[in-house]
């Protein structure tokens, strides 16, 4: 159920809400294309990049690698796709740069499976990629995370998860990942909320807009391309056209049983497959 929260006279108040539409710093307005979690699933984000709309950029915002069994094939896609990107935490776990030890034995399991399979080239590009939070490249008020803008492993699941970033952080426009919820948070001068797009199948390809409004700061998820988990199956991602200040959210269908086969295959835990036709 969708909550309205009024702010207390005593919390954090923003330093701005003044603004409406983005435009890009060369003066072109922009169609971004905004893909997270894609967790080593090809066949996700191939049907999402065949489902897109058209774009002008790419915006990755992390975890790459995890859980799938395609973690090569998804890299060299996802390179070919540009050149914005900040890391997940799968992403750092199959590099090393963080320990397994508050992974769930299924991720931990993925995670040294994935450290295997990579090749020397694909360990150091993953293990390069950026900490969030960065600019997002021609939308000057806009930043790109992972998790959150104060700290890139951690969840925003709820509104009271949400409320600092929000109203403290400068930027009035985050897009982020992490949780493989769809939808967001939002907060202006007397409400603050979180929303999740609604559909109206569980099997076919969809777009649900969110219109953006002046003087309002936003947090938002596009989903998760490979991984999703509210209850939803299908493949997620968003795209953002910063003219109209809308971002459009997507699902579409994929090739569910090839993207399980390929993990039954690859000996990583059976569960990872499974789970996948629940969106869990």
């Amino acid at each position: 159920m969708r909550r309205q929260f009024g702010l207390p006279e005593n919390s954090i108040r923003p330093k701005s809400l003044r603004w409406s539409i983005i435009p890009s710093s060369s003066g072109v307005l922009l169609r971004i294309l905004l893909l997270s979690d894609i967790h080593a699933n090809l066949e996700a984000l191939e049907a999402c990049l065949v489902a897109a709309p058209a774009y002008d950029l790419v915006a990755n915002l992390g975890d790459i690698v995890g859980y799938g069994a395609s973690p090569n094939e998804v890299i060299e896609r996802s390179q070919s796709l540009g050149k914005i990107f900040v890391r997940g935490n799968h992403d750092k776990a199959a590099t090393g740069l963080l320990q397994l030890d508050d992974f769930n034995p299924l991720a931990a399991a993925a995670a040294m499976w994935t450290r295997d399979q990579l090749p020397p080239e694909h360990h150091k590009w993953l293990q390069a990629l950026p900490q969030g939070p960065i600019p997002l490249e021609g939308v000057p008020q806009a930043q790109l995370v992972h998790g959150s803008p104060g700290d890139e492993d951690v969840y925003i699941v709820s509104i009271g998860d949400a409320l600092v970033p929000l109203l403290a952080d400068a930027t009035p426009l985050t897009f982020f990942g992490h949780t493989h919820l769809q939808g967001g948070f939002f907060a202006n001068g007397n409400s603050a909320d979180g929303f999740r797009p609604e559909y109206r199948t569980v099997g076919q390809a969809e777009s649900v807009p969110l219109q953006l409004k002046p003087d309002t700061r936003y947090m938002i998820n596009p989903g998760s391309v490979g991984q999703p988990r509210d209850g939803d199956w299908r493949a997620a991602f968003a795209l953002f056209d910063t003219e109209a200040q809308i971002v459009h959210y997507h699902r579409t269908p994929y090739d569910l049983k090839a993207a399980q086969d390929r993990i039954l295959a690859a000996g990583l835990p059976p569960r990872l497959a499974t789970r996948l036709a629940a969106g869990r």
